[in-house]
């Protein structure tokens, strides 16, 4: 299998591209999830043209309510008002139905995106962090769910207002009118180059968002250890140098958006007041009737008014934008397998053999983890596998479960290239037990029936009575239904471990993987676990890492690694007579347990 490199980076990390036109397409991507609830956008949109057209009326009607006279001044004012009641159930109406197709979507798009990234590979995890990604999926969805809803409206508003306005303004006076489109092009230029900038810090700030979230994810996650070594304020300190961070850079976005705010302001309402001295002249020329100036200065304050708010409703669609690059750049990623609804087609994996595999880690491609790996394990044997920290044990085990595909080398089934099978079949035939165990924070039910969601209550017992763990879990109030919390907080090393075994006895793999499995337990609680192990090994397809050798002596075939190379390989008996590396970790294990031995006795007497 040829190798290939993984060259993306994370998203904070990518060049920051200047906003232009053709960005405007990246809302495209989103629209796309509209689609199935077009018709009812479309009366939102309906709606919205109501809000629009109501809109460009007031200014026409609120100047003729300032020149009418006391005959006409009741029906002026019942119109205004008939108008304002039109504009108020059409906002309500647009508002409601624009809310509920935008949670549609989103909805949607956050079950695709999620859909996404539990089918991508362990290379891509392996270069991104979970807070990360949980700031991803929530705060950027948040900030597009919020320009559909609201932002896109305005924006839609705010530009029929500028071009339907300066449409009515020049059947009053086209001389006034051209005065004031001389003035809107260096206000759009303006706003370009201001956009590049606020767009530069706004997607900073998220990344920023998301790395402080991330330290949030973790500190949580690992909070037994953070109040082990009494670093809640080393952690406290941390956190808050990212949100300073997040604070110097929204402040200084803040800057941009504040100077191009104030001359937004400035030269709006310094061109209206240039309009009115310029239109108070032709007034006194007779060039234009005095009602018609007021109608004329109330729309150009209705138009400044609206090119400044697009000011900030454009910001706003720098960061829709922003997050959209994002989110579609996960769902760019390419997964490993594709999301199906039906179960894969079930395999027989037989024996299994890796010849001449080389091996680097995507995030160190230089550093080699695994040089020339060869063997083959006949179906229903174990192979334990035994080295040194870092020698490549729990690599292989990655590989066997194919987290990782680019190496080098063959790796085969019944002969037959492990690549060219289902990968959801392959998985499905497998069961890991790995040494530090993860259970979810719900039941004791639902962490045994992982393996096999479709289990009874007979099957789920049957299971726990094998790994030994009935016992303990009958002894509970709830039983079954006890919650573990999270990662299984509320259960020992040794009760997560059995929960673990139960797990795969129910899964009932072909192949089992035993990673360290029992390296991290007291005596009492190793004797039960392996007591489980081995009704769990019983005529399986077997890997084991070991940390305690005692526990390998009966494997079929005993791989020693160094370096990620085979140093030696054999039986238990084998390795002993060759006094060799394995011979010498067995003589300092059993000097060891020795000790623990003598230890554990004393602290009895």
């Amino acid at each position: 299998m040829s190798r290939r490199r993984n060259t993306s980076q994370p998203d904070s990390d990518k060049k920051r591209k200047p906003l232009s036109l053709k960005d405007l397409s990246q809302l495209r991507k989103i629209f796309s999830y509209l689609r199935p609830h077009r018709v009812l956008w479309i009366v939102g949109f309906f709606f919205l043209l109501i809000t629009m057209g109501t809109s460009l009326l007031f200014p026409k009607l609120l100047g003729g309510l300032m020149s009418s006279s006391a005959v006409n001044l009741r029906g002026n004012m019942a119109q205004m008002m008939g108008l304002l009641a039109l504009q108020s159930v059409a906002g309500f109406f647009r508002v409601v139905i624009f809310v509920i197709v935008t949670e549609r979507a989103l909805a949607a798009l956050r079950e695709d995106l999620y859909g996404h990234l539990v089918h991508l590979p362990m290379s891509f995890f392996s270069s991104r962090r979970v807070g990360e990604l949980n700031s991803r999926v929530a705060s950027d969805t948040a900030q597009i769910g919020e320009t559909l809803t609201t932002t896109l409206a305005e924006f839609l508003r705010g530009l029929s207002m500028v071009i339907g306005g300066i449409a009515i303004l020049a059947f009053t006076s086209i001389k006034l009118t051209l005065f004031i489109v001389a003035v809107i092009p260096p206000f759009m230029i303006v706003t370009l180059f201001f956009g590049r900038f606020i767009r530069k810090y706004a997607k900073r700030v998220q990344d920023e968002v998301a790395a402080s979230n991330t330290i949030v994810e973790e500190t949580f996650a690992g909070i037994q250890t953070v109040k082990a070594f009494a670093n809640e304020a080393w952690e406290r300190s941390r956190y808050a140098k990212r949100i300073q961070n997040v604070v110097g850079l929204a402040v200084k976005g803040g800057y941009y958006r504040g100077a191009f705010s104030s001359f937004i302001t400035f030269g709006l309402f310094g061109a209206i007041a240039l309009v009115i001295w310029f239109g108070a002249g032709m007034v006194h020329e007779g060039e234009l009737a005095a009602e018609k100036l007021n109608e004329f200065i109330l729309y150009a304050l209705f138009i400044g008014g609206s090119i400044g708010g697009l000011a900030n409703v454009y910001a706003q669609l720098q960061k829709a934008i922003g997050a959209t690059e994002t989110i579609f750049g996960l769902l760019d990623e390419t997964v490993e397998m594709e999301p199906v609804q039906a179960p894969a087609a079930a395999i027989e994996i037989g024996s299994i053999a890796m010849n001449e595999v080389k091996f680097s880690y995507p995030t160190r491609a230089d550093v080699p983890v695994l040089k020339s790996l060869s063997f083959n394990l006949p179906q229903g044997q174990t192979l334990a596998l035994v080295g040194r920290s870092g020698s490549g044990k729990s690599t292989i085990a990655s590989l066997l479960m194919r987290f990782y595909t680019d190496f080098e080398g063959e790796f085969t089934a019944n002969g037959a290239s492990v690549a060219s099978m289902n990968l959801q079949s392959w998985r499905s035939a497998l069961a890991l037990v790995p040494q530090d165990v993860l259970l979810f924070g719900g039941t004791i039910r639902e962490n045994i029936t992982y393996g096999n969601t479709d289990a009874s209550d007979a099957m789920i017992i049957e299971a726990a009575k094998e790994a030994n763990a009935w016992e303990f879990i009958d002894g509970f109030p709830e039983g079954l239904e006890t919650k573990v919390g999270d990662r299984g907080v509320q259960l020992s090393g040794g009760q997560r471990q059995r929960i673990a075994i139960a797990r795969a006895l129910l899964k009932d793999p072909q192949l089992l993987i035993l990673d360290e499995a029992t390296s991290a337990l007291d005596s009492e609680s190793e004797h039960l676990v392996q007591e489980a192990l081995d009704r769990l090994m019983k005529g399986r397809t077997s890997v084991v890492i070991a940390h305690r050798l005692s526990t390998i002596r009966k494997a079929h075939q005993i791989i020693v690694l160094d370096d990620g190379a085979v140093i030696e390989s054999g039986t238990h008996e084998e390795l002993m007579q060759k006094t060799g590396t394995y011979a010498e970790l067995i003589k300092l294990q059993d000097v060891m347990g020795r000790g623990d031995r003598e230890e554990e006795k004393s602290d009895q007497l």
